[in-house]
């Protein structure tokens, strides 16, 4: 029996607090890879893992990390013939799990649309991507939850709150109940959220030749195309549980958003 009722008919907006059993609950787990501030590194990769009940991908992680002694924090740039057979457990897993979804906007910084919609502000950038991002996995009758790696920022850079406001300000509802950054290396999901911004991002970067191809990297990413079904992810990617937007340089995606 589910505890969540399926009513399609009640505006999301007249939901109260009081409907809790018709209201969905929705964690989401944010990382990603390459570097705002680094301009020799053009290609910047936000990505958004998002689930109704974390335990179930986490709990097959622990298990297969306690089976295989294997406690290493997963990143993607740290991938070596020591952890490739545990990576790729991992992206099969997120396969094998049901209810999981992904969602990632890939830009570069050299781009027209990067250099006069973010004026070189990399922090406005990031916060902008991140509500990109939210705005395309919000369903209805849904609040999200958005657990976020932690990053160094400016003193006055204040993404939590800035997020937290400008989306419900949006939304003119509770949308997001909250936002907290967290060390990546304290959780597991936020590390499976690298390792497929990282795979995403590698193979743009194999298909513009800025990469020779790394073996193990190479792998992961092949494994995760497989998966989907792509050969690449040059022009974006899209499936009931996969959006992968890749910025064309103009502000548009290769593959529009699916809400």
């Amino acid at each position: 029996m589910s505890f969540h009722k399926r009513d399609g008919d009640t505006p999301t907006n007249e939901l109260r607090l009081k409907d809790f059993d018709r209201i969905w609950t929705k964690f989401c787990f944010l990382d990603e890879t390459g570097s705002l501030s680094n301009i020799k590194d053009s290609y910047f990769t936000i990505g958004l893992l998002k689930m109704s009940q974390p335990y179930y991908l986490q709990s097959k992680i622990l298990y297969e990390r306690n089976i295989r002694n294997f406690h290493d924090e997963m990143k993607f740039n740290k991938l070596s013939k020591n952890n490739i057979e545990f990576m790729k457990f991992v992206i099969n897993s997120v396969f094998d799990t049901r209810s999981v979804d992904f969602y990632s906007y890939t830009t570069k910084k050299g781009s027209k649309y990067f250099l006069d919609n973010f004026n070189g502000d990399t922090w406005k950038a990031y916060e902008a991507i991140t509500l990109k991002l939210l705005e395309v996995a919000l369903s209805e009758q849904e609040i999200i939850i958005l657990i976020a790696d932690h990053v160094t920022t400016p003193k006055e850079v204040r993404f939590e709150v800035n997020t937290k406001k400008k989306f419900n300000s949006c939304k003119r509802r509770l949308a997001l109940a909250g936002v907290c950054r967290f060390d990546s290396k304290s959780n597991d999901l936020l590390q499976v959220a690298d390792l497929l911004v990282g795979a995403i991002t590698y193979d743009l970067k194999l298909s513009a030749g800025t990469v020779s191809g790394s073996k193990y990297k190479t792998e992961l990413v092949n494994l995760l195309k497989h998966n989907l079904g792509v050969d690449t992810f040059q022009n974006g990617f899209r499936n009931k549980n996969f959006s992968i937007f890749v910025e064309r340089g103009t502000g548009e995606n290769e593959k529009r958003p699916s809400s």
